[in-house]
C-alpha cells in the first residue's frame, strides 16, 4: 500500500500517537505477563497465585508496581556508582527500543494515507531488532561487575557467555526464513505468508527445525528457565541483580520481560504468519482483527513460556553450553544447507 503525502505536522501527531500507544501497550503487556506467570504457575503447583488484590488480582501488577516504587533504594558504598545506576537503566532502553520496528497489523487510513502498524517500516527490520538485542548483554555484564560482589560477577559472566553462545545459533535459525521469504522486512516476511496457515514458514516454508532452534535460543537468551543459569537462587542468590533493589531492580525485570515479549513477537512474525488471519466485518473490524490476531499468537507464545518453567528443570551449565555448540549449531547449519537446496531446487 502507498503511504501517500501526509503534511508534517500530521505526520509528526501520528508519530507520536503511535509512540505512545506502544510504549503504554509494551508496558502493559510487561505487566499483566508477571500476573499470568504466577497464575498459571500457582495453578500449576496447585494454588490460587494472586487472588486478594482486585477481582481474579488483576490489580496485583499495579501493588508490586506501587510496592518498588515505594521501596528503599539501597545503594551499596562499594559499587562502581555511575556504572552501577547505568546498567538497569540500559538494559531496559534496549529492551524496549525493538518494539519501535515490530509491526502489529497491517495498514489504517489516514488523511486518504496508508499508515502502517508499527512505529517505523524499515526494510531491515530483522537486523536492527538482532543488533539492538544482542547489545543486552552489555547492561548485564555491567551490572555483574560494576557492584562488586562475587556472585553478581559471576551471574554475569555466566550470562554474558549464555547469550553470546546462544546468539549464534539464534541468528542462523533464521537464515532459512530469510531464504524462503526473500527479505528482511518484517512486513514483507508476513506478507509473504498470507492466505492461509499452510503458506506460514513452519509449514509452507518448512521452517519446522528452525523454529525449534528459536525458540530454544530465545529461552536462553532472555535468561528463562531452562536456562537461567545467571540467576540461579540455589547458588548465585540472584545472579547479576543481587546488589539492586526498589526501582532498579523492577527495571531489569521488566527488560527480561520486554524481552519475552520481543521474543514472542518475533516468532508470530516470522514463523506463524503474523496478523493472517481470517477478516470481515466494517471497515473498523477488519483493520482490528489484524492485531487481535497477532495478539492471540503472542499471548500463545508467552503462555509456552509459563508452562516451560513450571514444567523443566534447570540445566547444568556444562549442559546448557554443550547443548547450544553441540546439538543447536549443527541443527542450524543443516537447516540453512537443506533450505538453500530447496530453494534452488524450486527455482
Amino acid at each position: 500500500m502507498q503511504t501517500g503525502n501526509l503534511s508534517l505536522g500530521t505526520f509528526v501527531l501520528v508519530s507520536v500517537i503511535k509512540v505512545v500507544i506502544a510504549m503504554v501497550g509494551l508496558l502493559t503487556v510487561v505487566a499483566y505477563t508477571v500476573w499470568l506467570e504466577r497464575k498459571l504457575v500457582g495453578h500449576i503447583q496447585n494454588r490460587w497465585g494472586p487472588s486478594r488484590v482486585g477481582p481474579f488480582g488483576l490489580l496485583q501488577p499495579l501493588a508490586d508496581g506501587l510496592k518498588f516504587i515505594f521501596k528503599e533504594d539501597l545503594t551499596p558504598p562499594y559499587v562502581h556508582r555511575s556504572l552501577y545506576l547505568l546498567a538497569p537503566i540500559l538494559s531496559l532502553t534496549l529492551a524496549m527500543t525493538s518494539i519501535a520496528v515490530i509491526p502489529i497489523g497491517g495498514w489504517i487510513v489516514v488523511n486518504g494515507a496508508g499508515i502502517p502498524l508499527q512505529i517505523t517500516d524499515v526494510n531491515v527490520a530483522l537486523l536492527i531488532i538482532l543488533g539492538i538485542t544482542s547489545m543486552g548483554v552489555y547492561g548485564v555484564a555491567l551490572a555483574g561487575w560494576s557492584s562488586n560482589s562475587k556472585y553478581s560477577l559471576l551471574g554475569s559472566l555466566r550470562a554474558s557467555a549464555q547469550m553470546v553462545s546462544y546468539e549464534v545459533a539464534l541468528g542462523l535459525s533464521l537464515v532459512g526464513v530469510l531464504i524462503v521469504s526473500g527479505t528482511f522486512s518484517l512486513r514483507g516476511i508476513v506478507e509473504h505468508q498470507l492466505g492461509g496457515f499452510w503458506n506460514w514458514n513452519i509449514f509452507g516454508g518448512g521452517q519446522f527445525v528452525a523454529f525449534f532452534i528459536y525458540l530454544c535460543a530465545a529461552y536462553a537468551e532472555t535468561n528463562r528457565i531452562p536456562f537461567d543459569l545467571p540467576e540461579a537462587e540455589t547458588e548465585l542468590v540472584a545472579g547479576y541483580h543481587t546488589e539492586y533493589s526498589s526501582m532498579k531492580f523492577a527495571m531489569f525485570f521488566m527488560a527480561e520481560y520486554a524481552n519475552m515479549v520481543t521474543v514472542a513477537c518475533l516468532a508470530s512474525l516470522l514463523f506463524l504468519g503474523g496478523w493472517s488471519g481470517p477478516v470481515f466485518g466494517p471497515t473498523l473490524l477488519r483493520a482490528l482483527l489484524p492485531v487481535f490476531w497477532f495478539f492471540l499468537r503472542v499471548v500463545f507464545f508467552l503462555f509456552v513460556y509459563i508452562w516451560v518453567r513450571g514444567t523443566l528443570p534447570r540445566f547444568r551449565y556444562d549442559q546448557l553450553m554443550g547443548f547450544s555448540w553441540k546439538v543447536l549449531l549443527p541443527l542450524a547449519i543443516a537447516n540453512v544447507i537443506i533450505t538453500s537446496l530447496v530453494v534452488a531446487l524450486r527455482s
